[in-house]
């Protein structure tokens, strides 16, 4: 297949619970994780910290969400691996080409998601119309700045 498009790695990993306390006591203070960030959404239903594993343009967010409300939707906590975000060299020409080839998108479409970046995600389960989807796991697609696109393409 010639794919317009590479995935570099992998940007993020998002575990879901009900307290972020819980969360920070194992990935903070147990394992060491630095937060570099909050973001909260109404909207998305979502209080989180953003937590860092190494640096630079190798450097792989961990976020530790909860709802805002537990019973409103989405419910970032209900499936404790909430999502896996992935670095993308051009999102646009990506979500395009995929499209063409039948997989399914979350509403919403390519917006600027809590790190800043440009996002969109792959929709967990396919429907008659796009076949194609993540099988039960959300998937963050990621636009990646070009320092990350840089220190990925000196790996190839």
């Amino acid at each position: 297949m010639d794919r317009p498009f590479k995935v570099l790695g992998i940007q993020q990993i998002a575990i879901g619970g009900l307290s972020k306390d819980k969360l920070k006591e194992l990935w903070v203070d147990m394992l060491g994780l630095e937060i570099t960030g909050t973001f909260q959404s109404e909207r998305e239903n979502v209080d989180e910290d953003i937590c860092a594993i190494g640096k630079g343009p190798f450097k792989v967010e961990v976020d530790l969400m909860q709802p805002m409300d537990p019973e409103k939707k989405p419910a970032v906590h209900a499936t404790p691996l909430n999502h896996i975000g992935l670095w993308i060299d051009d999102l646009a020409t990506a979500v395009d080409w995929l499209t063409a080839k039948g997989v399914r998108f979350a509403p919403g479409g390519i917006r600027t998601g809590a790190a800043g970046f440009d996002v969109t995600f792959l929709h967990p389960k396919s429907n008659d119309e796009f076949p194609i989807a993540g099988e039960g796991v959300l998937i963050e697609l990621v636009q990646a700045p070009e320092e990350v696109i840089e220190a990925f393409s000196k790996l190839a």
